[in-house]
């Protein structure tokens, strides 16, 4: 039986062990609960076998991606068969280095790497520009729905050709009219007279590696079924097509294509798991894309954050580098103090995936049925980690972007090409306005309808939380204010969820702008908390170098500072929208009371950090 150090472990009267639930293993939980330092994972904990990945990852990357584009100034194309063959030997060479089965059970030749262990590969490979959307999509929703859905023998007969690159995979969902409503689709498909195939007929767009895939996870109903099932498609299957490469604005070293089925003859044992189950097959293998997506979008941060801090030390203007300037340092620092933040959410969340895989089998559930639940049971904890993370993408390509001034514009530089190609991570693996609302949604159902969480009872404690905040506030050393800080987005989002939900009734769900408020201000406590138990952590570690830790300190607490203003913000125009008269002004010094400023120097915070940086020559945390 494997173990963690959090794990609890009970014993029977015959002396056998058996894993005690974890009550921090249930997702949303940290709306509820409480969380400790030692509860938590952080990067500074990777094993070796971890660390020897990401130095794989990133020589790679340097080696084979980087290097090359800045030696001819140009980014890596799918326009011609030339430039396929290029990406394509990319990717016979990550298939070499084993990359391509990074989450191929090692019986199929993969490297079978835990949860964590693909969430750092997922963000080290932001190193290899576009190329990571083409590795990402083989590594995760191309290979995925096969290793936790097929059968003994389509995994004996796919999945070695996919770990070591010989074979390309795709995934086929979206369809000109079902995008985010995807059991919407209308791919269809009907047996055959014989029985021993199905037909398939319809279209699917935005297939990632679809121009020069061997194989298709292809979503479509059979007969007038209400719910998708999902189909192996081999591109050799008569009645199969595809259409020419899309012209994007970006990520174009990656395939993106339109695929078409007439009457396309699929063997009726290429029909993935059991009919009708693609539909919630599609929404687990998204919970995991969107860890991803929110990883590779810090990553990309960490990296155009980097090449930025560089240019602005060589950059003379003045008589001096420009990084000396407090108008860059603020960016340089901004952007450091939210990379460090949503780094430790995201590692806090693909640690618990890990965990409750573990608790789920160790309660005697299949392996691959434990991973899918893991990751579903986390699904609110995905949605804020994507849109964080590609948020962050966005903002820190478009800030590095003006830290180079005119050089950003040049395609010399690849900073144009890293704006261009961060933008899709708002929109793929779900938009991020889709995730805003499932975080509520899906945290509503669990309290209200599955009975998972106490929100209710959590929400009972906001009373005296105001009154302790309407009290003069006396430090007691330690983090007291910063904890007042997560506590109250906390109880900011209980409050107004409560107030709004009972004022609104069922109209709640079309307030889609009181929703994303809300997601705004619970995406926040999580993050806040995350960074917070982080510093908590780091300042118990023996080996914690001192002046490192202060800036870690800082970057903490600024960020809390900036969360505190965001769900201020958010709290208040919620409050705005759906009260009015004296019960809005009763609302609004809630909500203004629940979040109190925080006294510190932003300014002064921000120019540490970036000075820490600047010293190191880019991010070093």
């Amino acid at each position: 039986m494997t173990q963690t150090a959090f794990d609890k472990v009970k014993v029977n009267k015959e002396g056998n062990a058996s894993f005690e639930p974890n009550p921090i293993l249930k997702g949303g939980y940290f709306v509820t609960g409480d969380t400790r330092p030692e509860e938590i994972f952080i990067t500074e904990e990777w094993s070796e076998e971890h660390r020897m990945i990401a130095e794989m990852v990133t020589e790679f990357c340097v080696r084979e991606i980087q290097e090359p584009f800045f030696s001819r100034g140009r980014e890596l194309l799918v326009t011609n068969k030339a430039d396929k063959e290029e990406v394509l030997g990319l990717l016979r060479k990550a298939g070499e280095l084993g990359l391509c089965g990074v989450s191929v059970p090692e019986q199929y030749g993969g490297m079978a790497l835990d949860f964590k262990g693909n969430t750092l590969f997922s963000k080290v490979m932001a190193n290899g520009f576009s190329f990571a959307t083409t590795l990402g999509a083989q590594t995760s929703i191309g290979s995925l729905p096969i290793v936790y859905y097929g059968n003994e023998v389509q995994k004996e007969k796919y999945l070695p050709g996919i770990a070591s690159g010989e074979l390309i995979a795709a995934y086929a969902l979206t369809e000109p009219g079902a995008g985010s409503d995807a059991n919407s689709g209308k791919t269809s498909a009907t047996l055959s007279s014989d029985g021993r195939h199905y037909l398939l007929n319809g279209q699917k767009i935005w297939i990632t590696n679809g121009g020069f895939a061997s194989l298709f996870i292809v979503f479509a109903k059979i007969d007038q079924d209400e719910k998708l099932s999902a189909f192996i498609v081999e591109r050799s299957y008569e009645g199969f097509s595809v259409g020419p490469e899309e012209k994007k604005m970006g990520i174009k070293g990656s395939s993106t294509v339109q695929i078409y089925f007439d009457n396309c003859k699929v063997p009726v044992e290429n029909l993935l798991g059991e009919r009708q189950e693609g539909f919630r097959m599609a929404l687990n293998i998204l919970n995991g894309g969107r860890m991803k997506a929110g990883a590779g979008g810090i990553g990309g941060a960490q990296f155009s954050l980097t090449k930025a801090v560089q240019y602005a030390i060589e950059r003379q203007q003045f008589g001096q580098p420009i990084a000396n300037f407090g108008a860059v340092r603020y960016k340089i620092g901004d952007i450091a103090m939210q990379a460090f933040a949503n780094e430790a959410a995201l590692f806090r969340t693909a640690d618990y995936i890990d965990r409750k895989e573990l608790e789920l089998k160790a309660a005697g559930l299949p392996e691959n049925e434990a991973k899918v639940k893991a990751i579903r049971e986390f699904a609110v904890e995905a949605s804020i980690i994507k849109v964080k993370g590609s948020d962050l993408a966005c903002y820190a390509t478009d800030e590095a972007i003006q830290i180079y001034g005119g050089m950003g514009y040049a395609q010399e530089t690849g900073m144009e090409m890293g704006y261009r190609d961060a933008r899709i991570t708002k929109i793929y693996e779900g938009t991020n306005e889709v995730n805003r609302l499932l975080t509520v949604g899906e945290l509503t159902k669990r309290a209200m309808v599955t009975k998972e969480l106490d929100l209710l009872s959590a929400g009972k404690k906001i009373p005296a939380f105001l009154l302790r905040q309407l009290s003069p506030f006396r430090s007691k050393g330690g983090y007291a204010a910063e904890e007042r800080i997560v506590q109250g987005l906390k109880h900011a989002f209980l409050f107004l969820s409560g107030t709004a939900g009972r004022k609104l009734g069922k109209k709640m769900i079309d307030e889609q702008e009181i929703v994303m408020n809300l997601s705004t201000i619970l995406a926040e406590a999580y993050v806040a908390e995350s960074v917070l138990l982080k510093v908590k952590k780091l300042e118990n570690r023996a080996a914690a170098d001192p002046g490192k830790l202060e800036i870690q300190r800082q970057m903490m607490q600024l960020y809390l500072y900036e969360a505190l203003a965001i769900g201020r913000k958010a709290a208040l125009e919620a409050v705005a929208s759906f009260s009015s008269g004296n019960q809005k002004r009763t609302y609004a010094l809630v909500a203004k009371t629940l979040l109190k400023p925080y006294d510190v120097n932003p300014k002064e915070m921000r120019r540490n950090i970036a000075g820490f940086i600047i010293e190191k020559r880019g991010y070093c945390f």
